[in-house]
């Protein structure tokens, strides 16, 4: 189990301060971040917490996973190592096209 929280379905006025009181009665938050859109500025409705141990970031996903937050059910789960990116999108191999041989 690790301390970085998801916390998924959130209303898109969130701000880093509401999702840090939102888990915070669950235990030391050591930082909270609603991510944001780089080219609109608005939320992308999902964010990550920090916790100061496993078992408080246990305790809010216990809390917190499925509670109606503004009408909609919060997701929270242990967050995921981000998956690293592919460079560009020409994903190689090609050799034009068929050759018979005679």
């Amino acid at each position: 189990m690790g301390k970085k929280l998801y916390v998924g379905n959130l209303n898109y006025d969130v701000s880093n301060a509401d999702l840090e009181a939102l888990v915070s009665p669950h235990g030391t938050v050591q930082s909270a971040e609603v991510i944001m859109d780089r080219s609109t500025g608005q939320s992308k409705g999902f964010g990550f917490v920090e916790m100061s141990s496993d078992a408080e970031a246990q305790s809010a996903i216990s809390a917190l996973d499925g509670q109606d937050q503004g009408g909609r059910a919060l997701k929270v789960n242990e967050a995921k190592p981000r998956e690293p990116r592919s460079g560009g999108g020409y994903g190689g191999g090609g050799g034009g096209g068929r050759r018979d041989r005679y």
